[in-house]
């Protein structure tokens, strides 16, 4: 995508109001290595926020810096129209975090270790503790195993209870990272689900994930990060219109297919298909002038098909890298 493209996202999605997050001129720097370079992140209330990115692109150390778990280098950032780290004592309470994987005690029951956590919490009423508890762990579905020991979790019922930590207290803003890490299908479609019911009741969702299929089907703005830049930001449908779009042909004469459309001035992609072509489409290129000149040629199609780009598309472009799309 080209800068000014990147720039027109950002823009827009900065100029809205209101906001649960922003960063401005984030930077962290670790033995003049830039972690974090200089990144202007808005994350719109209300809205389910994808945060995309290779391992290692700087994705957990901005969420390490807006819980204030890390100090920045430089820049600012604003969590709930707070200034972070200074807000820290007023701010941290409305916010639920699952970061870097839940870490519980052992030996204790799931229950027990939430009745710990709340404890300790000191905004919470011993007289209600119980019932917030059994809530938490309902809603994460996790109540036919509260009473077994942490140690004997498997990995997905450690995320659910980190999950269930995270909701024992309303929230204004739920930050996680890797919530499926480690759950079956059925219990990611779970976790999908709960995001969009706690979402319909307005809490903002910062969602930070490595399968695309995950945040598309959740999501509705995210941000794409590369070696410590944001390299797009916007709305779900912004980000496909981004990306490129590109035609489809069907047809047995793939070599004569092939020709024709480069000829037009459509760049074709060099990946083999014994079915047919796929091409990248300007946006002046007509559907109809493309079938036309295929048929005068001789060409043989049985179908010629249209898309617009796709997060997977623009992801590619931007990093240069593939993507884990099913998990």
């Amino acid at each position: 995508m080209p800068d000014g493209a990147t720039a027109q996202l950002t823009d827009a999605l900065t100029t809205s109001a209101p906001l649960a997050i922003r960063t401005t001129d984030l930077r962290k720097t670790f033995r003049k290595q830039h972690a974090v370079d200089g990144i202007d992140l808005a994350v719109p209330r209300g809205s389910v926020f994808g945060f995309l990115g290779p391992n290692g692109s700087g994705k957990t150390t901005t969420i390490r810096m807006l819980l204030g778990l890390s100090s920045a280098t430089t820049g600012t950032i604003e969590v709930l129209g707070e200034p972070m780290p200074k807000a820290l004592h007023s701010v941290l309470p409305r916010v639920g975090a699952l970061v870097e994987g839940p870490a519980f005690a052992p030996f204790l029951s799931g229950r027990a270790n939430l009745h710990r956590f709340d404890a300790a919490d000191p905004r919470s009423s011993p007289a209600t503790r119980t019932a917030r508890v059994d809530l938490a762990l309902d809603r994460v579905g996790l109540t036919h195993a509260a009473d077994k020991k942490a140690h004997a979790y498997s990995l997905g019922m450690k995320q659910r209870l980190g999950l269930a930590n995270a909701l024992l207290a309303p929230r204004d803003l739920l930050v996680l990272d890797e919530p499926t890490n480690g759950l079956d299908p059925q219990g990611t479609r779970e976790v999908r689900n709960l995001i969009r019911s706690l979402a319909s009741d307005g809490t903002t969702i910062f969602v930070s994930s490595h399968l695309l299929a995950e945040i598309e089907q959740v999501c509705t703005h995210a941000a794409v990060m590369r070696t410590g830049k944001i390299v797009a930001q916007g709305s779900l449908d912004d980000l496909r219109r981004a990306g490129s779009s590109q035609v489809t042909v069907r047809t047995p004469d793939v070599d004569a297919a092939r020709a024709v459309l480069s000829r037009i001035g459509l760049p074709v992609d060099e990946a083999s298909r014994s079915d047919g072509v796929v091409a990248g489409l300007p946006s002046d290129a007509q559907p109809e002038d493309i079938t036309r000149a295929l048929v005068e040629a001789g060409v043989r199609v049985r179908g010629l098909a249209v898309g617009g780009g796709t997060l997977e598309d623009l992801f590619v472009a931007l990093t240069g890298e593939g993507f884990d799309v099913a998990g």
